[in-house]
């Protein structure tokens, strides 16, 4: 089937001090977070002039896809566009439209299932294509890739270059964390009659593949970036209770794997770089990030492989049984049922099912 552009979605992040306040509301809008919240998290922004890494990083990541598709004699104009911040997605599905699109992929900065990390860009697609009316252009979302093999051999480089850096202090115990999520929505994430939990299930899985590619005979599995009141469960431990862990069984080194997030943004530089880091060193435990793989050339690759699948048929590459899931037209969820967010009613077809919480 012929396609005739590339639409990178993200989820977007302030360039500018004066962005960060109405970027939050944008991101928190009808989830009735308290003001009060706002104002923490974007202090947290402040402390890095009001900018968030992300869309740099992206633009980066798309220009060396760019390189990646010339190289393979593919010709796919590549837009940007995103949930929460300009360059919004309902815009640039009207350039799209009014440059002449008609069918295009759409990549999405997330290596996982679950509602956050895949259904909810499926509403982007959708909600974009609505706000364009008649001639907006099919979209069709690339599959999820947490076990790609490069993807797989990107994250462990990033690990073996931090563990480089703690030779000398001996052994470290290796950590990966991923972005946390209530442990409701983690249990519909997924269809039901596959026992839910895709979310965690597949991060669990792509530490696993990591782990056995650098040797790795142990390491942990934890969360971070958790928000919302403390009487809703989500997924634990957080990283930094986990480093408190860790020191008390004798741990004096760390390598932390974000291996959830493909590219830094506010939640990696703030939850990690700051306030693991100083934890650790609060500790007396040495501490190293790993980066994410975004940076990493072999990302362009995969984003290429993963356009072949859909122009040449080629065969999906994947490092586990998981089901090659996430592909979607034009907003139609993966799966009835799949990946509902905590607090929505499965549709009726799945009734009788496991409930979304």
């Amino acid at each position: 089937m012929d396609y005739d552009a590339l639409l990178w979605l993200s989820f977007g992040g302030p360039e500018r001090p004066e962005d960060v306040r109405p970027f939050l509301e944008n991101v928190t809008r009808g989830r009735g977070v308290p003001p009060e919240r706002l104002d923490e998290v974007e202090h947290h922004y402040q402390s890095f002039g009001g900018v968030s890494p992300i869309n740099r990083l992206n633009r980066a990541a798309i220009e060396a896809t760019r390189a990646e598709l010339e190289i393979a004699g593919i010709e796919l104009p590549v837009y940007f566009g995103n949930r929460n911040w300009h360059p919004m997605v309902e815009d640039v599905v009207a350039e799209m439209a009014n440059a002449g699109v008609r069918r295009a992929l759409v990549f999405s900065t997330s290596a996982y299932g679950g509602y956050s990390a895949c259904r909810q860009y499926d509403e982007d697609i959708a909600r974009a294509r609505a706000a364009v009316g008649d001639g907006a252009p099919d979209l069709v979302k690339l599959r999820q890739f947490f076990d790609h093999p490069l993807f797989v051999a990107a994250v462990a480089d990033a690990v073996r270059t931090a563990a480089a850096t703690l030779l000398a202090t001996g052994e470290f115990r290796l950590v990966f964390t991923a972005h946390s999520v209530p442990v409701s929505a983690d249990a519909a994430a997924g269809p039901p009659e596959e026992g839910g939990r895709r979310y965690s299930r597949q991060v669990s899985e792509a530490a696993r593949l990591v782990a056995a590619e650098i040797g790795a005979t142990g390491y942990d599995l934890v969360w971070q970036s958790r928000s919302g009141p403390p009487r809703i469960p989500w997924l634990e431990p957080d990283i930094v209770d986990h480093l408190d862990t860790l020191r008390e069984r004798g741990v004096r080194a760390v390598v932390v794997c974000p291996i959830g997030f493909v590219s830094d943004h506010l939640e990696v530089v703030w939850d990690l770089d700051t306030e693991a880091r100083e934890r650790a060193a609060e500790l007396g435990m040495a501490f190293a990030r790993a980066a994410t793989p975004g940076t990493d050339p072999r990302f362009a690759e995969l984003v290429v492989e993963l356009i072949r699948e859909h122009l040449d048929g080629t065969e999906p590459r994947k490092l586990s049984a998981f089901a090659a899931a996430g592909c979607t037209v034009n907003g139609a969820p993966c799966a009835p049922g799949c990946c509902v967010p905590a607090g929505r009613p499965r549709p009726a077809a799945t009734a009788g099912s496991r409930p979304a919480g």
